[in-house]
């Protein structure tokens, strides 16, 4: 059983800045690329940042230069830092991670979390 868990969302200001985490836990074997999505309401799922286990990043054109992700294998986590926050960033936040378990090391699956919300409003 593998779980993620993300945590930082909120209410904030635009121009504002909101750091989140998501925390990998389980019968984790290996942890292959990490990343966040958004889901704003009315529209689809997209990605927003991935990182890989050795840290080459890829971001959508909309978060470039405002977002940055980063990554601790040892413990299992990725985080999302997010400057110059608009109201266009508004959405509910989803960690995404390709993991292998300690029961079948050798199947590479899909793991998401719950989400956490992130309102960007004066």
């Amino acid at each position: 059983q593998v779980q993620l868990v993300e945590s930082g969302g909120g209410l904030v200001q635009p121009g504002g800045s909101l750091r989140l985490a998501c925390a990998a836990s389980g019968s984790i074997f290996t942890i292959y690329a990490m990343g966040w999505y958004r889901q704003a309401p009315g529209k689809q799922r997209e990605l927003v940042a991935t990182i890989t286990r050795s840290n080459s990043t890829n971001y959508a054109d909309s978060v470039k230069g405002r977002f940055t992700i980063s990554r601790v294998n040892a413990k299992n986590t990725v985080n999302l830092q997010m400057n110059s926050l608009k109201p266009e960033d508004t959405a509910v936040y989803y960690c995404q991670a390709d993991i292998t378990t300690i029961e079948a090391y050798y199947r590479r699956m899909e793991y998401w979390g719950k989400g956490t919300p992130v309102t960007v409003s004066s």
